[in-house]
């Protein structure tokens, strides 16, 4: 397979693991566990599921500085950003500002620190994308007088998701390893604070559902989307890939609907359908003036 498709198929199954990512998020918002229990079941998971790559290949070879500053991005700072976030806001609020923002932001900074000029096929993907996201935002933003402090955190988690993907395409930093840090470092850092100082109602979770949580964020959400997402970074772009994954919303919409009971209005529609047109539009490469 040419690198291109191995890239597509990357992006496309970070799409799959993201939109089931919202979805859960949602479900676990409406229960008594807090965010931060959520976090300790993401890193947990990881970190087990990391033990055997640690086991058969050896600790992440990056320098020091470059795994804390992975952690500190994509580790903690998207995780807790997105998982507070939706302590505050209605989960659809977190897939229209997560999913929606992150490809403006990509494209801005590949513009500005790698000189990746602007082509005419992603200048329609963005526009198509923009407006996609504000007929979603209108449909399903308001009613909900205090979301803005959620919302506030999703463009954190943003933004931190964001500074995670220039690193990876500034340093050179493979997959695998990239993937490792994050899994390996977050929790032995995470996990103490957890448990000596912060608020925790996971007792209220069943067994069952916590090993289900901890295989969700963790392996799938962590380990699998993370190796997914810096391979598709490497070989087709940033801008390229989180034009992909701008399709999120989209596909919690119609996952909520079908899943969750949960329908939108005619804008709301209308907005999954130029957002996916505006994804196929970002496919192709984009030519440089």
């Amino acid at each position: 397979m040419s690198e291109r498709r191995i890239g597509l198929l990357c992006a496309f199954g970070v799409l799959l693991i993201w939109t089931g990512f919202q979805l859960m998020s949602r479900f676990l918002a409406t229960q008594s566990v807090t965010a931060w229990d959520v976090a300790a079941l993401r890193y947990s998971g990881a970190f087990l599921t990391a033990l055997p790559f640690l086991l058969w290949r050896g600790p992440p070879r990056i320098p020091w500085h470059q795994a804390l500053a992975l952690v500190a991005t994509a580790g903690f700072g998207f995780a807790l950003g997105a998982y507070g976030g939706f302590q505050f806001a209605p989960a659809a609020h977190g897939a229209v500002i997560m999913a929606g923002l992150l490809p403006f932001i990509i494209a801005a900074a590949w513009w500005v620190a790698f000189s990746e000029a602007w082509g005419l096929r992603r200048v329609l993907s963005l526009l198509l994308v923009a407006l996609g996201i504000a007929l979603l935002a209108r449909d399903t933003f308001g009613g909900h007088p205090g979301a803005w402090r959620g919302d506030l955190l999703f463009v954190f988690a943003v933004l931190c998701w964001a500074a995670y993907t220039y690193l990876i395409r500034k340093w050179r930093i493979g997959a695998v390893d990239a993937t490792l840090a994050v899994a390996l470092y977050a929790a032995p850092i995470f996990l103490p604070i957890w448990w000596l100082v912060l608020p925790s109602r996971i007792g209220e979770l069943s067994l069952g559902m916590a090993v289900f949580q901890m295989a969700w964020h963790g392996t799938l959400s962590v380990m699998v989307a993370g190796i997914l997402f810096t391979r598709a970074v490497v070989l087709l772009g940033g801008p390229q890939t989180s034009a992909i994954t701008a399709a999120v919303p989209a596909l919690v919409a119609l996952g909520a609907w079908l899943l969750l009971g949960e329908t939108l209005g005619l804008a709301g529609w209308a907005g999954v359908l130029v957002v996916t047109c505006g994804m196929i539009a970002g496919l192709a490469p984009a030519r440089a003036r």
